[in-house]
């Protein structure tokens, strides 16, 4: 994948690598004078990772960290935005209101020193508007040397000219791909619990009771992988970077009861830690894919922007691990020679090779299949959500919501159907949950996917079912998460990653097409000269009948 190149190539090439490595020395120094009462374990501790081969996992207990840690635990802040309980035997999205939705506000402004003009060559999913975003310039400054659409996907390696109005950025180098973060094609033949058996660590014999059973280490990381879409050789090599749970034991409580790093007393266990931690990587990814987050904030309150050149994937790794550290530890967690990078291809070989076998995740010519409204023709129904987030608060802004019409308000029986919006099989179901493969091979991680939510138990379609488009998959309803009235939440997937309702591939159901507004939940559907508002409660402009 080629990089953003600067004039005088050369030149900055030396001077960039002279200012990583001087600011790595300072790193070193400064962990030999910090202050122990952190029990975070910084990048070099992780001694015990330097025996791992790759592919092949090391039966061996971690050794100690070559920095002593406390065991006192230290509290993790709180978030302004608290995940609800889980309920049920699936992680569950929350649906909460535009101000609550966690965001990143950019804050670097433009320096008008004169400097050569970048050179960037696009990378799968991108779009101009979106790459303008980035860059902090205007669309009409980006020159490209063919013609790009001005909307939709970019081909992978086109050459754009920007104007440069921030300066060098240090990490601009890619640290994971985008199909090693989403559970995309490349994690189909991956046996995670023979894995995790061969690795023989804490994790190999972890047990939690969840819901109404007890469930393995492994099961707790596929429930959580399958649900959010993340990759689980992931959260495996996070586990291990954070508190050594594959190969080794965790070193103290805090690892033991908080193993992602995340201490806060509601989200003790496996469970809770990765449905927080998930919130965390998805932000970065889609946040970096959508163009919606710029920078990226640091443990101890500063900031930085996002190289504009980098993968979604590696925004999804800076944007993680600047929560447990400041710039200069946060620089050797993921560039040093003890890195995740480093730990992540040791335990599961090159992940750049990997990739090539199934990414682009986007091809450039990739259009939605015909999808139709999901309700019956002349049934009132209203649009009551706009672009939010498909599972979770945080993520992409992949789903809309849809009501039927009823004399009654709040969480109340409808006999009204769900139907399916285009072909496909029934591949996963859950409370309120039907998921719909819809090229059919069975695998949720491969083609497109559609997913609705708070669908009525009672009536609901089974798992193995394969659907006619508009055939019946169950009743809305309030089942399967927080929700303020009965309606169904729908979303898209392609190759596991979840595709904004308003992005470069808009979501389109008979013939609509939405639109984001200036918040999230807000938003419009368009048809013709047809204009239909988003509104949480339903009102008339939010009536939407289907032909």
């Amino acid at each position: 994948m080629k990089q953003v190149q600067f004039t005088g190539r050369k030149a900055w090439s030396r001077a960039k690598k002279f200012l990583i490595v001087s600011i790595f020395i300072i790193w070193l120094i400064s962990i030999s004078a910090c202050s122990l009462s952190s029990y975070y374990v910084s990048a070099l501790d992780l001694t015990a990772t330097a025996g791992f081969q790759a592919l092949t996992p090391i039966v061996q207990a971690t050794p100690d960290p070559v920095i002593p840690i406390n065991t006192v635990l230290e509290k993790t802040p709180e978030p302004t935005q608290e995940a609800t309980a889980v309920s049920e035997g699936i992680p569950i999205p929350t649906e909460v209101q535009p101000e609550d939705i966690a965001t990143v506000i950019p804050t670097a402004t433009r320096d008008l020193t004169p400097r050569p003009p970048l050179i960037y060559y696009t990378q799968a999913g991108d779009t101009i508007p979106v790459v303008a975003a980035r860059f902090g310039v205007n669309r009409d400054e980006i020159k490209a040397q063919e013609p790009v659409s001005e909307t939709g996907l970019i081909s992978p390696g086109a050459l754009l000219i920007i104007p440069d109005y921030y300066g060098a950025n240090i990490a601009s180098d890619p640290l994971l791909p985008d199909s090693e973060i989403v559970y995309s094609p490349s994690a189909l033949d991956f046996n995670m619990d023979e894995f995790v058996q061969q690795a023989g660590g804490y994790l190999s014999t972890y047990r939690e009771y969840h819901v109404d059973r007890w469930y393995s280490g492994v099961e707790i990381i596929e429930l959580v992988a399958i649900a959010d879409s993340i990759n689980p050789r992931l959260l495996l090599a996070l586990l291990e970077f954070q508190s050594h749970w594959v190969y080794g034991e965790p070193q103290n409580l805090a690892q033991k009861n908080y193993p992602l790093g995340y201490v806060i007393a509601a989200k003790q266990g496996l469970y809770k830690q990765l449905t927080y931690g998930v919130q965390t990587l998805a932000m970065g990814y889609y946040g970096w894919r959508e163009g919606r987050i710029t920078e990226i904030l640091f443990s101890d309150g500063s900031k930085q922007r996002i190289a504009p050149n980098i993968n979604a994937g590696s925004a999804a790794i800076q944007h993680f691990f600047a929560e447990f550290y400041d710039p200069l530890r946060w620089l050797g967690a993921i560039y040093g020679p003890e890195s995740f990078p480093v730990l992540f291809e040791k335990m599961f070989g090159n992940p750049w090779l990997r990739a090539q076998t199934v990414e682009p995740l986007f091809p450039t010519n990739l259009t939605q299949p015909v999808l139709q409204l999901p309700f019956y023709p002349g049934k009132i129904w209203s649009f009551t959500g706009g672009p939010h987030p498909a599972w979770g608060y945080n993520g992409s802004y992949a789903a809309i919501d849809f009501a039927p019409a009823s004399s009654e308000h709040g969480c109340v029986k409808s006999d009204d159907w769900v139907l399916a919006s285009a072909p496909g099989l029934v591949v996963r179901t859950g409370p309120g949950l039907v998921v719909v493969d819809m090229d059919g091979d069975g695998f949720e991680q491969t083609g497109w996917v559609m997913i609705y939510l708070h669908i009525a138990s009672t009536g609901k379609v089974s798992k193995g079912t394969y659907l006619d488009q508009d055939q019946q998959i169950g009743h809305p309803s309030c089942e399967g998460g927080s929700a303020t009235g009965t309606h169904v939440h729908i979303a898209r997937k392609f190759n596991g990653e979840w595709l904004a309702a308003d992005g470069a591939i808009p979501f389109t159901l008979s013939g609509w097409v939405v639109h984001k507004g200036d918040k999230v939940y807000e938003g419009t559907l368009t048809r013709d000269d047809k204009l239909i508002t988003a509104r949480v409660y339903g009102s008339y402009e939010t009536v939407i009948i289907r032909d």
